[in-house]
């Protein structure tokens, strides 16, 4: 079966590992389509898998943007939690 935009957005994002972030835009180049950031924003925001850490995805001018499981306040305690800094 052929993986669909979303699948890849997806497995791009469970690579981002613990303490570290990317931008919606790195993650569109990571898959080769960088000028998709905003749908890979949507692809996060309508993410409910636990085995995605969509918190690790943050907007390119470095703010940490919305969180779907609990706004962004949940989302900047999952990444100091991790160990991210400057959050």
């Amino acid at each position: 079966m052929r993986k669909s935009f979303a699948d890849y957005v997806r497995d791009a994002v469970r690579q981002i590992p613990k303490g570290q972030t990317r931008t919606y835009g790195e993650v569109a180049r990571v898959i080769g389509h960088p000028g998709a950031a905003r749908a890979v924003g949507t692809i996060m925001k309508n993410n409910y898998d636990p085995s995605v850490p969509c918190h690790r995805v943050i907007k390119s001018d470095g703010t940490i943007g919305d969180y779907n499981r609990g706004g962004s306040a949940k989302k900047r305690s999952l990444l100091k939690a991790e160990g991210v800094r400057g959050i």
